[in-house]
């Protein structure tokens, strides 16, 4: 025990120099410092400032010391004084009584302190997100432990999906992104970050809603070959609407897919990027639009500890989340939460309320009813009789519900509209190393004065933020990965699912497995045909483009470059 509060008071003690310089809760990164052991040591004894904590740990040691020696000798004497009872007819019950006794109450005693330990009564069980409650980064950090902190980011970077990624040389990388991107990168922000200073004379104050619709690959449509006439608004939005029929997913989860639109940094295999105690800072769709003068608003389905988005989306941009725990207990559908169309239904009057105001807003929402389990609300009639096709027709059924309601808004006018998968699903028969319905998803911006075009050059989601910043003529400082589409073009895209990455053109898809080192080659120049070819020099590109880019992103990532911001220092 003696040892074990001295680590937990290390902890404790240390973090408040450590949070009064990094303005973060202690964790993992510190490990990166017994490299130097002498130079810690040096910094650690150095600084004058810190003085006071080490003496306050060493006090701290001290007396809990002095009170387990005391309470030791306690033991003891009790033990000496009452010893065990004789083993007589009477005394040999007692025995036993008290010996159940204590197994019983011990029971109850571990099963409280496993009870404490997961924190809450809820389908998860308590995590960093249950801190974060406002847009304060400091008062979201005061909720924190730093013990808990530490170990838990410790054994976060010791899952297998946390490791750095070794594709190619990372200075190399750089340079191939920077040059594809036509990036000269600025100093003390980010080899990639870049000005960008639009045409127009006046930034358009639209609102901007974006809808992630889960697991919607756009083999579920009808634009894209689906003939049971599942998604009729989402094909009526498409038609009418600035299209994107080759728009991939940077992963094949949920994470991956807000990560990546939301701030324009690929996601790296299955590399949860906002999962995790030490919660990193990045620029992007919601921070550049809060920074001038929107309303920033998340509106999930489920619990807002889920996959820790409470905790990053409050660091990184938005100023107000709403989930599960803000709808009546009626509505709970399943542990995903609430229904798509309620979760729309909830949105519309806090949308009422925000647009009031007079300042634009940026609205986010999250579905999930297309998920396992899937759940066909009663009010709802579909034409067909598989569950997996009937709650697509109920997801786009929501999306039209919303849309009509939406309509008779007096912000509806001066709305941009974004509708996209938050990844794929498989579909059909797989036949390769992974199916591209995962990673192939509809993008369609929708509103007044957008005007009707399907674009066929290949797009993803890290470019969505650039895009439309773009349209609305924000100037700002961009340090992603993404290009705005309605000025540049990508001569082929790139994503990756689970334990591969991938990068394919209007011809050729080029798919590596690292753990297998393997490559995978295939010819896809007819459409749904995917032919196995060998290796060959037009696969270079394809395979150079795809290493680069995600060495890049763990680059950056690990160097801390991840902000429109100069770093610390500079």
């Amino acid at each position: 025990m003696g040892i074990s509060y001295a680590l937990v008071f290390m902890a404790t003690v240390a973090n408040i120099p450590y949070f009064d310089y990094f303005s973060k809760t202690l964790n993992s990164s510190i490990w990166q410092w017994f490299a130097y052991p002498e130079q810690t040591a040096g910094m650690l004894f150095g600084e004058v400032t810190w003085i006071k904590y080490i003496l306050l740990y060493v006090a701290s040691v001290v007396l809990f010391g002095l009170f387990l020696w005391f309470w030791r000798k306690k033991v003891e004497k009790r033990l000496i004084d009452h010893p065990s009872p004789s083993k007589n007819k009477s005394g040999k019950w007692q025995f036993k009584v008290s010996n159940l006794t204590a197994k019983l109450v011990s029971i109850l005693l571990i099963g409280l302190c496993i009870f404490g330990m997961r924190g809450r009564m809820g389908y998860n069980p308590i995590k960093v997100s249950q801190a974060y409650y406002c847009d304060n980064t400091v008062l979201n950090q005061m909720g924190l432990n730093a013990a808990f902190c530490l170990l838990q980011t410790t054994l976060d970077d010791q899952r297998s999906e946390n490791r750095t990624l070794h594709l190619m040389d990372s200075n190399e990388a750089v340079e191939l992104v920077k040059q594809w991107l036509g990036r000269d990168g600025m100093v003390g922000i980010s080899p990639l970050a870049r000005q960008v200073s639009l045409e127009k004379k006046s930034v358009e104050k639209k609102n901007v809603v974006v809808v992630f619709m889960e697991s919607m690959s756009a083999l579920l449509m009808e634009r894209f070959g689906n003939d049971n006439k599942l998604t009729p608004v989402l094909d009526s939005l498409y038609r009418n609407g600035l299209s994107f029929c080759n728009f991939y997913s940077a992963g094949n989860h949920t994470n991956h897919g807000l990560y990546a639109t939301l701030y324009g940094f690929p996601s790296i295999m299955k590399r949860n990027a906002m999962k995790g105690s030490n919660i990193p800072i990045y620029s992007g769709l919601p921070t550049v639009m809060k920074e001038q003068g929107w309303q920033t608003l998340f509106f999930m389905t489920h619990e807002s500890q889920y996959d820790n988005m409470n905790a990053f989306l409050r660091t990184n941009g938005y100023d107000e989340v709403y989930a599960q725990e803000n709808y009546p207990a009626d509505k709970i559908a399943n542990h995903f939460g609430v229904p798509d169309d309620y979760l729309f239904e909830y949105a519309l009057p806090v949308l009422d309320e925000r647009a009031k105001s007079g300042r634009p807003f940026l609205a986010t929402l999250l579905t999930i009813s297309n998920h396992p389990p899937y759940i066909i609300q009663p009010y709802f009639h579909p034409h067909t009789t598989d569950p997996e096709l009937q709650i697509v027709e109920y997801a786009d059924w929501s999306i039209g519900k919303f849309m009509n309601e939406a309509a008779k808004r007096p912000w509806f006018d001066n709305t941009i509209f974004i509708f996209l998968g938050d990844h794929g699903k498989k579909l059909g028969q797989t036949q390769y190393e992974v199916a591209e319905s995962f990673n192939h998803i509809p993008l369609i911006i929708y509103g007044k004065g957008i005007n009707s075009e399907e674009r066929s050059d290949f797009a993803g989601q890290i470019d969505l933020a650039p895009t439309i910043l773009g349209y609305l003529g924000v100037s700002y400082v961009q340090n992603n990965f993404g290009i705005d589409l309605t000025r540049e073009r990508r001569p082929m895209i790139f994503y990756s699912a689970d334990n591969v990455v991938a990068a394919r053109n209007d011809s050729l898809l080029y798919i590596f497995n690292p753990d297998a080192n393997r490559d995978f080659c295939y010819d896809v120049s007819r459409p749904g045909e995917f032919h196995p070819v060998p290796f060959s020099s037009a696969f270079v590109p394809l395979k150079q483009y795809v290493f680069a880019n995600l060495q890049a992103t763990e680059y950056l990532v690990q160097k801390g470059l991840t902000t429109n911001k100069p770093s610390v220092g500079e």
